[in-house]
């Protein structure tokens, strides 16, 4: 007996002695370290499950057991106390094939100082040091557009000197250029009182916590007694932070009055990254945005996912949730979140709402994708291929995809197409045009048996490469003509079939023979990446049939007109480009091109 099987059988006895409550099983490999941990209703019925030849299994699933020499576990309680612990030992212990958040860089935080005179600024580190801080912002343009907003409307300090009580009274400082701007009260030199000045840090926190109507107000009553006593400049400047107050509050999203506090999660789920995005509501204004990354690790629901993406952004964003949280469905630890109420919206404002984070979401992953392409291409190309081949059970990588596309219209001129597409990228110079020459009549499957044994057979003759892959635009019946010719060539090439819906959308992926469909998300790299091929293949045939029958009217026109011969015809459509503009020609326009007498006939025949 190999160590293999020696493994699986100390396996089985560990898995026999598991008890049936509820708890907590760890997976740990040969290295002693643990790659999973989940939960169960009954430790030995969930933990077998696993040990089962089961095709229901993802490819991750069975890797993971793979890995497996010893199986730990802790007896809990109940259910919840289970889901408890999972959730503390899976945030200590960051398990390889559990949810992970890939949320790794510093996010900008706008902080108010704890010290005499408090300044307001940026930062990216959290210091306990009483300092009161709000955000993170999602963007540091989005967080250097609100300070300068408090600078617009709210007299501060922006120096760095000490401005205790002692170092005020001894007078050593003087006003600075902020003062005579109107930027600053000059505390400095005692011209502000700390009370006052509190009363302004006052209406800064109200502003970063999304409330704008104090400031409103403090401004208002400010210009009216600056008026009241003739004191017309800070009068203007009132009024002209009125304004900014206007224009900020113009750009901010503002949400009906009936939805005033609350928070947003979405959910954006792919093959193995999926993406949570966080509004946060006050005062019926949006005031943050955040979408983080996650690794879906083995088994997980979306439920699961979400619950993981609340517990990180609870911890290390949020603070605390609201009351009312509207999500896309149930968390599955909706227990652990006291006090909140999860409310999942069919219609309505609450539903706008869900459907704009989930627009931010799915432009954070477009950024995300982008960047990760333009940054490191290759890995971007091998994580698709990566994809394709598992999807397909495909033995290597299909870096080489062929796909074919037919196109008639009501059995007139008849042509076919291939595409190639190299690396998930197009190779347009090796893009073919058929002109269909032995079958008649309307026949997509006869047309595709012969354009793919035209294509396939002067590859072989030539010696040239084969594709990794062919792609039929279609179903399971151009699917079953390329078999065929395959048989035929003694050829044994992966074959997949992208079918249409009514609207002529790419719904379906069939892949092997016979043909079975490949459940793929619509969201997923690899779908969009198989409806390119598709749209390209359709494009491309479109195209030349649109040329082809075209030329076929033009031919029948003019050539068909008694006198008038080939080389008349190419001479009118050199000069005249359309057959239009021969038909609208005069009689002395046409005789400069084919002389009077094939001018005065063309002129008879199409009067």
């Amino acid at each position: 007996m190999n160590s293999s099987d020696d493994i699986l059988q100390s396996l089985k006895r560990q898995v026999e002695m598991l008890p049936l409550s509820p708890g907590v099983y760890q997976f740990v490999d040969k290295n002693g370290t643990i790659i999973y941990v989940g939960k169960a209703k009954s430790l030995r019925r969930r933990v077998s499950s696993y040990f089962v030849q089961s095709r229901d299994h993802s490819a991750k699933v069975r890797v993971m057991v793979r890995q497996i020499v010893e199986i730990r576990h802790i007896v809990v309680g109940s259910e919840q106390d289970a889901l408890l612990l999972e959730n503390s030992l899976i945030k200590s212990l960051q398990p390889r094939y559990n949810i992970l958040l890939k949320d790794d860089k510093t996010y900008p935080w706008i902080v108010v100082r704890k010290e005499p005179f408090a300044r307001v600024q940026s930062t990216r580190r959290l210091v306990r040091d009483g300092s009161q801080y709000y955000g993170p912002y999602g963007s540091v343009t989005a967080q250097h557009a609100l300070l300068e907003f408090i600078r617009e409307v709210i007299p501060l300090r922006t120096c760095k000197l000490n401005l205790s009580p002692a170092a005020i009274a001894r007078g050593r400082y003087g006003v600075c250029l902020q003062y005579h701007l109107g930027n600053c009260k000059a505390p400095c030199v005692g011209a502000q009182s700390e009370e006052e000045y509190a009363e302004s840090i006052a209406l800064v926190q109200s502003i970063l916590k999304g409330d704008l109507r104090p400031v409103r107000r403090h401004i208002e009553q400010e210009m009216m007694r600056a008026a009241e006593e003739l004191r017309f400049e800070a009068a203007q400047r009132c009024k002209a932070r009125l304004a900014a107050l206007d224009n900020y509050q113009a750009r901010s999203v503002i949400v009906s009055a009936r939805i005033v506090d609350c928070d947003v999660f979405s959910l954006l789920v792919d093959d193995d990254v999926a993406y949570c995005n966080f509004l946060r509501l006050r005062h019926g204004s949006i005031v943050a945005v955040q979408t983080v990354r996650m690794s879906t690790g083995v088994e997980t629901t979306e439920e699961d996912l979400l619950s993981a993406a609340i517990s990180h952004i609870v911890e290390t964003i949020a603070g605390e949730l609201s009351r009312e949280v509207i999500v896309p469905v149930m968390p599955s630890a909706a227990l652990l979140f006291d006090g909140v109420t999860f409310t999942i919206p069919k219609r309505g404002e609450k539903a706008e709402l869900l459907e704009f984070s989930l627009k931010s979401a799915r432009i954070y992953r477009a950024e995300a994708m982008k960047n990760l392409e333009i940054k490191n291409p290759e890995r971007h190309t091998e994580r698709l291929m990566n994809a394709m081949q598992r999807e397909l059970r495909m033995s290597r990588q299909p870096r080489h995809i062929e796909c074919f596309d037919n196109s008639n219209l009501q059995g007139s001129n008849p042509v076919a197409s291939c595409v190639v597409f190299r690396d998930g990228k197009p190779s347009r110079k090796e893009y073919r045009h058929f002109n269909i020459k032995e079958v008649t009549g309307v026949d997509d499957l006869a047309s595709m048996r012969e354009i793919v044994r035209r294509r396939y057979s002067r590859l072989m003759e030539e010696g040239a490469e084969l594709p990794d892959l062919i792609i039929a635009d279609g179903g399971k019946g151009q699917m079953g003509a390329i078999h065929e010719v395959l048989l035929e060539l003694g050829l044994d090439i992966p074959i997949a079939g992208l079918a249409k819906d009514s609207r002529h959308r790419t719904a379906e992926l069939l892949c092997g023979y016979p043909p079975v469909a490949v459940g793929l998300k619509a969201t997923s790299p690899l779908f969009h990446l198989f409806s390119h091929i598709q749209e390209e293949v359709h494009r491309f045939a479109i195209t030349f049939h649109r040329q082809k029958r075209s030329k076929a009217f033009i031919d029948s026109e003019l050539s068909h007109i008694p006198g008038i011969g080939e080389k008349s015809v190419t001479a009118l459509m050199r000069h005249f480009r359309t057959l239009s503009a021969v038909r609208a020609a005069s009689e002395e326009q046409l005789a400069e091109v084919v002389g009077e007498a094939k001018a005065r006939i063309i002129i008879g025949y199409f009067s």
